[in-house]
């Protein structure tokens, strides 16, 4: 969206810019709900303006001056999404894609594009995010290591290091600042789909390219599919000519509904964390769980092992919903060695601490206690706590019940 005033916003707190960024032009127009364009074409008399606007594009990727011109080329209520999402993570810009694993291709092919096909990553990852580097699929090379090995594993050709922190489905963390100043001149992408800006914006920790699975937090309710990166004006434009030539755009009303999404992203967040927070001192004090892990930022998303079989917890849920995916209003849980993180290799998977008996849980709005007896009554009756154990409510969990190991195809 053109005309936002920068200076205004800067300003504002994260909740106020959830509400109102990619708005603060509907009162003047007389409108109050932000209207949702459809259109895939848009006419125009003069095509000598359309042929300099085309060209202008092709230069930059900058967005053209004036009206639209064609759907793949960028689209009104998906912009107002796209200025949204970048002023909540602290970006000049930020482009939107029909899924995370699209808004990841266009990344690699960017780089591609520019003789830089040399990834260096750092597990664990989202699966799908693995499987792409690892099978070379966009034509990169990926090496693998640990955030202490990263300066020693760049290359003259090394396009991008990629991290998740937290870490799906881990939630192992990484030290972004210190990440960033190992990276030197490489860009910095961090997928920040777990924490979301709400508890943490890489940006400001020196990631230079911010990735989210849109589908998550941003949209918050399971009913949309996106994926968005937030970067400065001008890697946001080669992200726009590779969306305009491959074509993974997203819809207006995905993108209607993202924007709608952003404006409880704040409350979402932050409640769902609360019960999340109370979840894990619980599951801490259970004897029929090994081990939880839980991050220092916090969050709604929550890792344990369980002693007995995992699949008949998956199995024995009942208010809590067995499925693949996170970041919703109801709570969600599942198995990743069986589906998220299936398609890395297994022993791969194992390094990057993705046990066989982890199980993944995204918690939702629900009440505390009615989640926390459905999961009561999918653990088993096997060394049952004494009523009441780990029934006390803290801020932060036992330093026993949080993970920051680093080492883990549906999210």
């Amino acid at each position: 969206m053109h005309g936002y005033d920068d200076a205004r916003s800067a300003s504002r707190a994260l909740a106020t810019e959830a509400v109102h960024a990619g708005r603060d032009d509907l009162a003047r127009q007389g409108l109050h709900a932000p209207p949702i364009d459809l259109s895939t074409t848009y006419p125009s008399y003069d095509s000598r303006g359309e042929a300099a606007r085309i060209d202008a594009f092709a230069t930059t990727g900058a967005e053209p001056d004036g009206p639209p011109v064609y759907g793949r080329l960028g689209n009104p209520t998906v912009a107002r999404f796209e200025t949204a999402l970048a002023r909540l993570e602290g970006t000049e810009a930020a482009v939107a894609f029909a899924s995370g694993m699209a808004a990841l291709s266009a990344v690699l092919l960017a780089r591609a594009s520019m003789g830089l096909r040399h990834v260096v990553a750092v597990r664990p990852l989202y699966g799908c995010s693995d499987h792409l580097l690892t099978a070379g699929l966009l034509g990169s090379e990926v090496t693998w290591t640990d955030p202490a090995g990263i300066g020693e594993a760049l290359r003259p050709d090394t396009g991008l290091v990629m991290v998740e922190s937290p870490a799906n489905p881990t939630l192992a963390e990484v030290d972004l600042r210190a990440v960033a100043h190992a990276c030197g001149s490489v860009p910095l992408l961090a997928d920040n789909t777990f924490a979301t800006p709400v508890l943490q914006r890489p940006a400001e920790h020196g990631a230079r390219l911010v990735l989210h699975s849109a589908t998550k937090y941003l949209g918050g309710h399971g009913d949309v599919m996106a994926g968005v990166v937030a970067c400065d004006e001008e890697f946001a434009g080669r992200l726009r000519q590779v969306r305009f030539a491959t074509g993974g755009v997203l819809h207006p009303l995905a993108g209607y509904l993202l924007l709608r999404g952003l404006s409880t992203l704040p409350v979402r967040v932050r409640a769902a964390s609360a019960t999340a927070a109370e979840l894990v001192a619980r599951l801490a004090a259970d004897p029929r769980v090994a081990r939880v892990h839980y991050p220092r930022t916090g969050g709604a998303m929550i890792a344990f092992e369980v002693h007995d079989d995992p699949h008949e917890v998956i199995a024995g849920v009942r208010l809590i919903t067995p499925a693949v995916s996170l970041g919703s209003v109801d709570t969600l849980i599942q198995h990743p060695a069986s589906i998220s993180h299936r398609i890395v290799d297994e022993n791969d998977r194992r390094g990057a601490g993705v046990s066989d008996r982890l199980l993944r849980m995204s918690v939702g709005l629900e009440d505390v206690d009615d989640l926390w007896t459905d999961l009561d009554q999918a653990l088993g009756a096997r060394q049952r706590p004494s009523r009441g154990a780990g029934l006390y409510r803290q801020a932060a969990p036992p330093r026993g019940a949080t993970s920051h190991s680093a080492p883990a195809a549906a999210r």
